[in-house]
């Protein structure tokens, strides 16, 4: 529905998310029979069944505030961003806001990295002998920064101590990634498990590490390739072959259809599904003439972009403001130098599909 900015802002923050009208993934599967586990953040809505555990989600795990430990406590390191406003509001207001399925809150019993390891290696053992899904979406590394003192420990070579903390937080996280497909293959699950491993954006300009996105320009929040390019590998040793790259632009709303196709499900036919099946392209003797995508399209307010798989068209068009545009050559210098002038051909086309991307857009 449209909404004034008078409305806009009396929303509260769990009443803005994803309507119940759409269908998730997790519905998509448990019609198919999979038990359904969600662990970790879920930044999709709290209210009006918005909320995970009633977006398809048998059990739901939810951390609804984001500290990994205890201020006080010595086997937590710290590091404060006091230069950073929304650092120092984030250490005033988070406190501990675990809950499952909607019930009473709670403080995780051990750092929150390594506590969700525990509970998704314990919702592998406990399924490992029926179909599952498991979303399970770390808050590491996001802010506020916070790391085991064994993390922190083992890094003594990074002199920075905000780097050093972010890295050791990051530590935890791949020993956990480790951890779940040792589950995995442990429980005989591994060959025929499809593990994808994504994160929602690049690095934040507010941490203070001028070089975490390198070779990239900008930074969460922007549309610049800081801000949007982020890791994406997939396993599957049944199916996928060991050691592939592929370079063609996907998005994440591919792994919609990706999981749908490997659990055999149908996709929603009531609606338009902007995803596709990406095993189709990688798996051994696909055909691999084609692509994913031709254009994949980026708004977030007044800023908009849209990329082929070598040219990228960035817009600001603010409401009463004049409207920018900047074309940027994605295989050359990192969206330093405005090729508009030079290429106005390829600005117009760009210009075009994104206009067309936007007038079939839900208002």
């Amino acid at each position: 529905p449209n909404i004034s900015n008078t409305e806009e802002s009396t929303l509260g923050y769990g009443e803005m998310g994803m309507p119940p009208s759409e269908i998730t993934l997790a519905e998509l599967l448990a019609d198919q029979g999979y038990h359904t586990v969600h662990i970790g953040k879920w930044h999709l809505g709290g209210a009006d069944g918005m909320a995970a555990h009633e977006q398809g989600f048998a059990e739901s795990l939810l951390m609804a505030s984001g500290l990994y430990g205890r201020r006080d406590d010595e086997s937590v390191i710290q590091a404060r961003q006091d230069f950073d406003p929304i650092d120092r509001f984030l250490w005033a207001a988070l406190n501990f806001a675990a809950s499952f399925n909607g019930g009473p809150l709670f403080e995780p019993p051990k750092y929150l990295t390594d506590y969700y390891t525990d509970e998704a290696v314990k919702v592998i053992e406990a399924n490992k002998d029926r179909p599952f899904f498991l979303y399970l979406a770390h808050w590491a590394p996001h802010t506020p920064l916070q790391a085991t003192r064994e993390d922190y420990d083992a890094l003594s070579d990074i002199e920075l101590h905000r780097e050093r903390v972010y890295a050791a937080m990051i530590r935890s996280l791949d020993r956990g990634v480790g951890r779940v497909i040792e589950a995995l293959k442990d429980n005989g699950l591994d060959d025929n498990t499809l593990v994808m491993f994504t994160s929602d954006n690049g690095g934040a300009g507010y941490i203070g590490l001028p070089d975490v996105n390198d070779p990239y320009r900008g930074w969460k929040i922007t549309l610049f390739e800081g801000g949007i390019r982020a890791p994406f590998l997939a396993r599957w040793p049944a199916r996928l072959p060991a050691g592939a790259t592929y370079d063609a632009p996907v998005h994440h709303f591919d792994m919609y259809a990706t999981a749908a196709a490997a659990a055999g499900a149908e996709l929603p036919n009531d609606r338009i599904i902007d995803g596709v099946d990406l095993t189709q392209f990688v798996l051994t003797g696909a055909d691999t003439t084609g692509v994913p995508h031709d254009y994949l399209f980026f708004r977030s307010g007044a800023a908009q972009a849209v990329r082929d798989e070598r040219w990228k068209l960035m817009v600001s068009a603010p409401p009463g403001l004049p409207r920018k545009e900047w074309l940027f050559d994605l295989t050359a210098d990192g969206e330093w130098t405005d090729l508009i002038e030079a290429h106005p051909d390829v600005a117009a086309r760009l210009r075009g599909v994104l206009e067309t991307h936007n007038s079939e857009q839900a208002e």
